[in-house]
């Protein structure tokens, strides 16, 4: 934080760098005299037992416009020299507030901590195949659970939900025989009747739509056949 509108210097050691690592991709710099914004979105390096698990990064906005787009903390700089990234990085730590040389005043400041990532045991950012699939189990369990205490249209549209996230086979025959047994009852009702019902008739044809896109349930399951020509008969299909 400087003073550096038409006031040029070194670059890794000018307004909106990561000090001795990467310079600003721009100056956003207003006048002295005003009122500058940062926005600082800072992930700590994570190293265990010596290991390197992420080496953090910092993104930067200045005044509204990007200078720092997730830029590789490499253990953090100094003057002429960077510092090893070798040891363990505290989960907290203090926050810092300096002028570097020339008159700076501090307001509205805001701090608030970001989502755990998947190093720190959470889920924001990139996930691994491994922990991609136990959240999706996590989530199908769920999705099972809340089933449990739901009935008719809702409890089977709930069902084929968790089927999206994650295969369980009972899930699957108790969705598969209240898709076969509503399917039979549209049949039999009025025209009138199934307008009424317009909104859990699509919501079960968009359930089965989309399990077949994705191959969760074969292209040629009967019940999803008959579901979509009753949707077709009823002009509730978009045209393409």
């Amino acid at each position: 934080v400087l003073d550096n509108f038409n006031n040029p210097t070194y670059p890794d050691g000018s307004a909106g760098a990561v000090y001795g690592v990467m310079p600003p991709a721009v100056n956003a710099l207003r006048a002295p005299g005003q009122w500058q914004s940062y926005d600082i979105i800072y992930r700590r390096p994570i190293v265990r037992d010596g290991v390197v698990l992420d080496q953090g990064s910092m993104t930067v906005l200045m005044n509204g416009v990007v200078v720092q787009d997730s830029t590789p903390l490499d253990g953090g700089g100094g003057h002429k020299k960077r510092k090893p990234l070798n040891h363990p990085y505290p989960d907290m730590g203090p926050i810092a507030l300096q002028d570097h040389g020339n008159p700076v005043r501090y307001r509205n400041i805001w701090v608030r901590p970001l989502r755990p990532r998947p190093t720190d045991g959470g889920t924001d950012g990139r996930l691994s195949e491994a922990a991609t699939t136990a959240k999706r189990a996590e989530i199908g369990a769920k999705l099972r659970a809340s089933a449990a205490h739901m009935q008719g249209w809702d409890q089977t549209v709930r069902l084929l939900e968790s089927q999206m996230y994650e295969s369980d086979s009972a899930a699957w025959d108790a969705s598969n025989r209240q898709v076969s047994e509503l399917v039979e009852q549209l049949k039999v009702l009025t025209t009138k009747e199934q307008e009424m019902r317009r909104q859990q008739i699509m919501g079960l044809h968009n359930a089965l739509s989309y399990l077949q896109r994705f191959d969760i349930i074969a292209a040629d399951y009967e019940p999803a056949k008959e579901l979509r020509e009753i949707v077709d008969t009823l002009g509730w299909l978009k045209k393409k």
